[in-house]
């Protein structure tokens, strides 16, 4: 274990922003840090508890690396916390709308904002529970900015309404953009930025999650055994180990599901419009046509972003694709709805086809999406008629779902809205028509 003393220097304290920033660092580092201020702890890569430790100016931290890379570890907070902020004109506080609001965004969201004034994410925010859509884009009249989430909808129309309530800023709280008319936004003026990356693993953790459950019908088995019931039939599954693997979309997700799959033992084969050479130099995956990858692959896996238009990914998996998989295959989509024709997609499953499917995201989710329907009757055929085949697992949109994800969704979207309105450079989170 290596460890070193910093005396807070910031007149602020260790407030919401070094806070944020010292935390995604943390995450990324293989050794365990742990930071002591008087008798409180936190895990550094906590940002709830860091703030928690209420590190004034003059206060002294013991900061603790226990791991694999400790030398590297230390080298990098210090460096986080030896940046002093540069100075920055002064700039008015910054009025968000934050649509969609969930009690696990209140949780990151409130506490990275509360500080105002220089070196602080320096923002106001209004939250809302109800979704952006052209009956509710009325509200964010007299707000700088306006929050929104996958599920929410930025059309030309609720653009244009925003453009007249006085916005200059959609901020994406997630890496998909294909809700909001781009085109639009570039006419009004409006600027759009996405968080093009939280974590990764979290996505490719759950595919591979959700996939296993259908495969040996864990969603099934549970509730037999709760009932008394302990046998085997319906439950059959395959092994993965010595199938074949395919990656469609090779970015971050895709990535980290190749390496998932050949810690199965797997063989990965991938299909991405620009394919990565240094993936295949390090022996992770070999590139193959889309054709060759429905073909061969035991378990095909969608990573690919949401593009439409000729030349595009929407319905990247239709019937013809279909047609081209192992009847035995197995499909598993965490990226977005509209890769998957659902229409050709349940037709398939009528047939038998399909040893196993997992979705996370499907065509026609919007209207349930975090929200909770348990008393109403099923209002979308769709999601009725996926739910009756035993060998599908659904889940709602909740790939994203850990800790570590809405931590760097907060951070990052915040350290949007503080380069926005700073006149910083926005990085490679501006989405541009």
């Amino acid at each position: 274990m290596k460890s070193f003393i910093y005396e807070v220097a910031n007149d602020l304290g260790i407030h919401a922003r070094p806070a944020a920033n010292l935390a995604q660092a943390c995450v990324n580092l293989a050794s365990a840090i742990t930071i002591k201020c008087g008798d409180k702890k936190a895990n550094g890569n906590n940002v709830l508890q860091i703030l928690a430790l209420n590190a004034k100016q003059g206060a002294q931290l013991e900061i603790s690396a226990e791991g694999g890379d400790e030398e590297g570890a230390i080298e990098a907070i210090k460096a986080v916390l030896a940046d002093e902020f540069s100075k920055k004109k002064k700039v008015e506080i910054l009025k968000i709308a934050f649509f969609g609001t969930k009690d696990y965004d209140r949780l990151f969201f409130s506490e990275l904002a509360k500080d105002k004034g220089e070196g602080t994410y320096n923002c106001d925010i209004k939250y809302f529970s109800t979704r952006l859509t052209p009956e509710t884009a009325g509200l964010a009249k007299g707000y700088d900015a306006v929050c929104i989430f996958v599920n929410d909808e930025a059309p030309r129309e609720v653009v244009e309404t925003l453009k007249e309530c006085g916005v200059k800023l959609i901020l994406l709280r997630c890496a998909g953009f294909n809700n909001v008319d781009l085109q639009a936004a570039k006419e009004c003026g409006i600027t759009v930025i996405r968080v093009p990356a939280y974590s990764p693993y979290a996505v490719a953790e759950h595919a591979i999650s959700i996939i296993t459950c259908a495969n040996r019908r864990l969603h099934k088995a549970v509730p037999k055994v709760k009932d008394n019931n302990f046998a085997l039939s319906g439950l059959l599954g395959m092994d993965l180990h010595n199938k074949v693997a395919g990656i469609m979309g090779t970015g971050k997700i895709g990535q980290c599901m190749a390496r998932i799959c050949k810690g199965f033992g797997m063989t990965v084969i991938a299909w991405d419009a620009f394919p990565n050479q240094g993936l295949v130099d390090e022996g992770l995956l070999t590139y193959v046509t889309k054709d060759e990858l429905l073909a061969k692959a035991d378990l095909i896996s969608l990573h690919a972003p949401l593009i439409m238009g000729e030349g595009g990914t929407y319905h990247l998996i239709d019937a013809a694709a279909i047609a081209k998989m192992k009847d035995t295959a197995m499909l598993v989509n965490t990226a977005r709805g509209g890769l998957i024709d659902t229409e050709a997609l349940i037709d398939a499953l009528k047939t038998g086809k399909f040893h196993a499917v997992a979705l996370d995201v499907y065509e026609g989710e919007d209207a349930n999406v975090y929200t909770d329907h348990s008393d109403d009757y099923l209002q979308h055929s769709i999601t009725a008629r996926l739910l009756m085949f035993p060998n599908l697992v659904l889940t709602s949109h909740q790939a994203f779902f850990t800790r570590e994800a809405l931590q760097a969704i907060a951070a990052v979207t915040l350290e949007n809205a503080r380069n926005f309105n700073e006149g910083n450079p926005l990085g490679f989170g501006e989405c541009k028509a």
